[in-house]
C-alpha cells in the first residue's frame, strides 16, 4: 500500500523540500490533517457521545452554535496553536484568534461545515485556507486577502471515509484516511472536474426567492429535452456545502448557492473567507471556475472576516453560462439567451 498510496505526510515532504514557506505550509496542512482524526474519531462515535447535535447558542457568523460545532473549533485551535500559525480566523469567533507573533502564515476555517446535518448521519466537514502574512500586514489583515494570494486551502468530509482534498498549487489532490494507521493517503492525484455532467445542485425551496436570473437558468434546465438546453438534467442538494463539492470534484455538475431576496441573504449565503475562497482555489486547480455569479471569487477581496457571498462553481463553461444570465438580467422569468431566438440556442 505504501507505495500504491503514499502518505500525506510524505506527498507534503516532497513538495516542501527545504523551502521554509513551503515547509511553513507542510507543518500547517499536518496539524489540520491531525486534528481532522480526531474529530473523525469523535463524530464516528455518534450517540454515544451525549449531546453531540445539541444547539448552544449562536456562532460568531451568526449561525446557529451546536455542541459538535465548539469542540471541533477546540480541536484545530490547539493543532494550530503547535504549528507555524499567527492567527486563525474561524467561523466560531466573533474575530481572528492570534496565536503567535513570529509564525508567518494564517489560518481562515469553517472547523465543521455542515453541523445541521450531524442528527441525520449526513456527511458534514472542515473547510480551510493557508494564507502568508505579508512583510508590514498584521495577521489580522492577513486573513483577508483576496483569495489568488492563498499558499494552499482543503476541506475534509467525514463520510463513510474520512476524506481531504487538498491543494498546494500544484493541483488538487484526494486523500483517505486509513483507519488502521490513522493517516491520510493518496488516493486520487490531479482530479479535473467533469465538464459534461447534466446534473445541479441548488436549494429549490429558495426558488421563489431567487433572482430573475437564477429562476431562468434553473428553469431552462428543468426544460429538459424539450427545452433549449435539449438534455434532461438531475438535480441534488444534500445541504452540506463538502457534500456537494466532493460529489462535483468526484463526478462533475454544477453548484448554485445565490443571494436572494431575503432579509440578511441579499449578498449570498455562505462565507467568502473561510468557505468560497478556499473552494475556489481547490476548483481551480481541478480545472474549474468559481464566481459569485459574475465575479470570480479568487478576485474578490474581503471586507470582513464573516462577509457573506453567492457561490457558483462548476464546469468554466457552465459558470460562464450562468454569468451570462446575471448579465442578461432577465425581467420576464424568460431568458433571452436562450429563447428559441436566442444567442446561445441549444
Amino acid at each position: 500500500m505504501a507505495s500504491e498510496h503514499p502518505t500525506l505526510a510524505e506527498y507534503l515532504a516532497t513538495w516542501s523540500g527545504d523551502d521554509p514557506v513551503r515547509e511553513a505550509v507542510n507543518h500547517t496542512i499536518a496539524a489540520l490533517a491531525a486534528a481532522s482524526v480526531e474529530l473523525a474519531a469523535l463524530i464516528a462515535e455518534g450517540p454515544f457521545v451525549r449531546g453531540l447535535g445539541e444547539t448552544i447558542g449562536d456562532a460568531g457568523g451568526g449561525d446557529v452554535k451546536k455542541f459538535l460545532d465548539v469542540e471541533s473549533h477546540k480541536l484545530f485551535k490547539s493543532a494550530l496553536e503547535r504549528a507555524p500559525v499567527a492567527a486563525m480566523g474561524s467561523e466560531e469567533a466573533d474575530s481572528a484568534e492570534f496565536l503567535s507573533e513570529e509564525a508567518q502564515l494564517v489560518v481562515a476555517i469553517d472547523p465543521l461545515d455542515g453541523s445541521s446535518n450531524i442528527d441525520t448521519n449526513v456527511s458534514i466537514g472542515t473547510i480551510f485556507s493557508v494564507l502568508p502574512v505579508p512583510e508590514g500586514m498584521d495577521a489580522d489583515a492577513a486573513l483577508l486577502q483576496a483569495g489568488r494570494e492563498q499558499l494552499a486551502s482543503g476541506f475534509i468530509v467525514y463520510g463513510p471515509q474520512a476524506t481531504l482534498v487538498v491543494s498546494v498549487r500544484d493541483g488538487t489532490h484526494i486523500f483517505t484516511l486509513d483507519p488502521a494507521e490513522r493517516v491520510y493517503r493518496l488516493t486520487r492525484k490531479n482530479i479535473s472536474i467533469a465538464a459534461n455532467k447534466a446534473e445541479y445542485a441548488i436549494n429549490a425551496s429558495n426558488e421563489r426567492h431567487w433572482p430573475e436570473a437564477v429562476r431562468a437558468y434553473i428553469e431552462d434546465l428543468k426544460a429538459g429535452k424539450q427545452g433549449p438546453r435539449q438534455l434532461d438534467f438531475n438535480m441534488r442538494w444534500v445541504g452540506s456545502l463538502v457534500a456537494e463539492a466532493y460529489r462535483i470534484m468526484i463526478r462533475g455538475g454544477i453548484f448554485l448557492y445565490p443571494g436572494d431576496a431575503r432579509k440578511g441573504y441579499e449578498q449570498g449565503r455562505l462565507r467568502l473567507v473561510y468557505e468560497a475562497i478556499p473552494l475556489a482555489l481547490l476548483v481551480s486547480e481541478a480545472g474549474g471556475s468559481a464566481t459569485d455569479g459574475i465575479t470570480p471569487i479568487l478576485d474578490i477581496k474581503p471586507e470582513s472576516l464573516h462577509q457573506r457571498v453567492s457561490l457558483v462553481f462548476g464546469p468554466p463553461a457552465e459558470v460562464e453560462r450562468i454569468a451570462q444570465y446575471y448579465e442578461a438580467r432577465p425581467g420576464d422569468g424568460k431568458s433571452p439567451l436562450f429563447s428559441d431566438r436566442g444567442l446561445l440556442r441549444g
